[in-house]
C-alpha cells in the first residue's frame, strides 16, 4: 500500500508552519485526510494540534538545559536522538492508509539537510522502509523578500539546490509571503526569480554612482566595500546554479486559496498522487504582484 508525503523545508522565517496550517486548512475543504507531523522540538504554538510531535519523544528546551547545549548543537541531538528512536514515526505512520497526505514540518536550521546527513537518513528511512514506503516530495520555502536583495535571493537559491541534490527525492521550490512583495516588484521582473535568471546581477552596482560626488557616511562604508568585494562571489554562485538547472520557483500566498490550491497540485503531481492529475499552471498569478509601470 503506497503512502504520501510533504516534507516542509527552508530557513528560519520562510513561513513553514504557516504553509502547513494553510495546507491543513485546504485539504480538510477539499475533504482530504492529513497526518501532520511536527519534526521541530522547539515549535510551541500550533493553529492545528499535531498529530504527531517530536517533543513527545524529545524536546529542545529539555536537551539544552540538562546537557548545556545551544539552539543548534541542541537541534542536532535531537535529531540524532529521533534517528536513534525511528520506531517513533514508524510506529504511527504504518497504519495510515494511502488517503493520507503525511505533511512533515521540519525546523529552519538547514544545515540538518544541507551540511549533515541527517535529514538525508530520515528520508531514506520514510521512503524505502518496507512498510512505509513513502513517495515522498520536497517543499523548500524561500521567503519572497528575498528578491529585494539578489545576493541574498541566489544564497537562498543555492540552499535549495543543495537540499535537493542531499535528498534526492522530487522536489517543489516555493517564494512564500508574496504579499508582502505585492505591489512592489513589477511581474516581468519577478519572472526572471521565478526561473532563477543570472543577468540579475548585473542590474546591480555594487556602489551607487549617484552616490560617487558625495561624502560616504562611515557607517555605509562596510556595506558598499562589502558589495564590491563579493560581488564575483556572488555572480559565481549564480553561474554555478544556473550551471545545474535544476532551481525553479512556484509563488505562494497563503491567504489566497487558489495559490495554495495550485503548490499542492505541484506536490501531488510529484508524489502521483492522481496518476492522471496535470499541476495547475500558475502563470496568470503573476500578474497579481506587480505592474509592468513600477520600478522593481
Amino acid at each position: 500500500m503506497s503512502k504520501f508525503g510533504a516534507l516542509v523545508m527552508g530557513p528560519a522565517g520562510a513561513g513553514k508552519t504557516t504553509f502547513c496550517n494553510a495546507l491543513i486548512q485546504h485539504l480538510r475543504l477539499n475533504k482530504r485526510s492529513c497526518f501532520y507531523v511536527n519534526l521541530d522540538p522547539a515549535a510551541e504554538d500550533f493553529s492545528y494540534e499535531p498529530d504527531l510531535d517530536i517533543k513527545d519523544l524529545i524536546s529542545l528546551e529539555d536537551v539544552m538545559e540538562e546537557l548545556g547545549l545551544g539552539p543548534n548543537g541542541g537541534l542536532i541531538y535531537c535529531f540524532e536522538h529521533l534517528l536513534q528512536n525511528l520506531d517513533f514515526l514508524t510506529t504511527a505512520l504504518e497504519p495510515l492508509s494511502e488517503e493520507y497526505l503525511i505533511i512533515l514540518d521540519l525546523p529552519g536550521q538547514i544545515e540538518l539537510y544541507t551540511h549533515i546527513p541527517v535529514v538525508p537518513t530520515l528520508v531514506k528511512h520514510l521512503t524505502r522502509f518496507g512498510s512505509l514506503n513513502v513517495s515522498l516530495c520536497a517543499a523548500y520555502l524561500l521567503e519572497s523578500t528575498f528578491v529585494i536583495d539578489r545576493a541574498k535571493f541566489f544564497a537562498g537559491t543555492l540552499s535549495a539546490m543543495s537540499a535537493m541534490i542531499m535528498l534526492e527525492i522530487p522536489h517543489v521550490n516555493i517564494l512564500s509571503k508574496m504579499d508582502l512583495v505585492k505591489g512592489s516588484v513589477p511581474k516581468r521582473q519577478l519572472k526572471r526569480f521565478l526561473d532563477p535568471d543570472t543577468s540579475l546581477l548585473d542590474d546591480e552596482s555594487p556602489a551607487d554612482p549617484s552616490r560617487s560626488s558625495k561624502a560616504v557616511d562611515p557607517a555605509d562604508t562596510e556595506s558598499v566595500m562589502g558589495g564590491a568585494s563579493f560581488s564575483k562571489l556572488n555572480k559565481a554562485v549564480a553561474h554555478l546554479i544556473d550551471d545545474f538547472s535544476m532551481v525553479s520557483f512556484l509563488q505562494l500566498d497563503v491567504q489566497d486559496e487558489d495559490s495554495v490550491g495550485g503548490v499542492l497540485s505541484y506536490i501531488d503531481d510529484a508524489i502521483q498522487y492522481h496518476e492522471a492529475q496535470e499541476p495547475r499552471e500558475p502563470n496568470d498569478e503573476i500578474a497579481d504582484y506587480g505592474d509592468d509601470e513600477m520600478m522593481g
